[in-house]
């Protein structure tokens, strides 16, 4: 069963149940993250007709709705087995076949004085912060002191990431990327963080907003699926924050998309345009607005929203093309902290083509996503880890 085009959506923080190993990576056992079925019960229910259709309610307990008699997709759960962390670039990597064998580092303290001493001399400026902390509180704790001097907040997170938020008016944004690469130069070796990250923001002292120009700078990926197609002329798109995942490398197109209605009108635009290839989207205001901000409304609400894109997208399929639905990580917005979730990742593959969906279970690898798409669109995988999924379908 081979296909021309290819879809892969991840829904951003959309887990599917804790993982067997979510303690490991700092889950409170009393709140162990299950983000859609949490989500969908602390809404009341949730109407996602044509996610039910293609077997979400079948794959989980998902209140609202009945599981359906014939879904239309097939349906399982992805296991995440890299060790470097629940967060969107260890998500990422291992769909394209990078399993990541040890952590990221990680600064629950801060960073240290032999990164932040660097830091500071390439860039001119002493910085303010340095510690772990909300996105929004520390521009709201540390935003008036920042644009009476003009130093940039430097914060970070449970996930191994360098954030530095600036006011556009204060530092200007191309400014402030700037600043973004000469902290990658800095963060190498056993500081090797997964992500620097430009954190962009502008208002007045106590009406503070973060811009949509958020850039990230990663780590260099090692070789994965994304290379193999470039080797054999696939047209390859990335919407979103996917490109800036990989370093930009193996996307003969990339668009950086900033919020849900922009990747949905951009993937739309692509599937009218062309005729071939692999689409890799990433659909991001789960996770960044409601699932770290504590929000299940919120949650549920752009759940919702995101059916009625997924209604136009599947009428816009062709009996060729392939659509999987998947995420990279949890983010359950119903529990205390506001860390990422370490969860399985649903997963829903769909064609016009095939006449009916079957349960695929739970998978041992995100990397079954990566193999799947080479084997549909006839590409050889290499040595890469993971299984295709396409002798399943029916």
């Amino acid at each position: 069963m081979k296909f021309k085009r290819v879809f892969a959506i991840v829904l951003d923080g959309c887990g599917a149940g804790v993982a067997p190993d979510a303690a490991q990576f700092g889950d409170d056992p009393a709140h162990p993250g299950n983000t859609l079925v949490h989500v969908a019960r602390a809404c009341g229910g949730l109407k996602v007709p044509h996610l039910r259709r293609l077997g979400l309610g079948n794959l989980l307990p998902l209140e609202g709705g009945e599981p359906v008699n014939q879904p239309a997709g097939s349906f399982g759960r992805l296991q995440e087995a890299s060790q470097g962390g629940k967060d969107t670039v260890t998500g990422h990597w291992e769909m394209m076949g990078i399993v990541v064998p040890t952590r990221f580092p990680t600064y629950p303290n801060g960073f240290p004085r032999e990164v932040l001493d660097p830091f500071e001399r390439a860039i001119g400026r002493e910085v303010l912060g340095n510690k772990a902390s909300s996105g929004t509180v520390i521009i709201e704790e540390l935003g008036r002191q920042h644009v009476e001097t003009g130093k940039p907040i430097v914060y970070t997170s449970a996930d191994s990431v360098f954030q530095i938020a600036c006011h556009e008016d204060v530092i200007p944004i191309e400014e402030l990327y700037d600043i973004c690469h000469k902290a990658r130069e800095v963060l190498q070796g056993e500081h090797s963080v997964q992500r620097v990250i430009a954190r962009p923001f502008e208002g007045s002292d106590g009406n503070f907003r973060r811009t949509e120009r958020r850039k990230d700078f990663p780590l260099s990926p090692p070789e994965n699926v994304l290379d193999l197609l470039a080797a054999a002329d696939i047209f390859t798109a990335g919407i979103g924050v996917i490109p800036e995942v990989f370093g930009g490398r193996g996307f003969s197109y990339a668009q950086r998309t900033q919020t849900n209605a922009e990747h949905y009108e951009a993937t739309l635009e692509l599937m009218k345009k062309y005729d071939s290839g692999f689409f890799f989207i990433n659909f991001e205001d789960f996770d960044m607005l409601y699932g770290h901000r504590l929000d299940p409304e919120g949650f549920g609400q752009a759940l919702e929203v995101f059916d009625g894109y997924l209604g136009d997208i599947l009428n816009e399929l062709r009996a060729d093309d392939l659509l999987m639905l998947t995420a990279d990580h949890g983010n359950d917005p119903t529990i205390p902290s506001t860390d990422h979730t370490r969860e399985y990742a649903p997963l829903i593959l769909t064609s016009p083509g095939i006449d009916k969906g079957v349960a695929l279970g739970d998978r041992p690898t995100y990397a079954d996503l990566g193999q799947s798409v080479l084997d549909a669109l006839n590409v050889p995988n290499g040595s890469l880890p993971g299984t295709s999924l396409l002798g399943f379908l029916n």
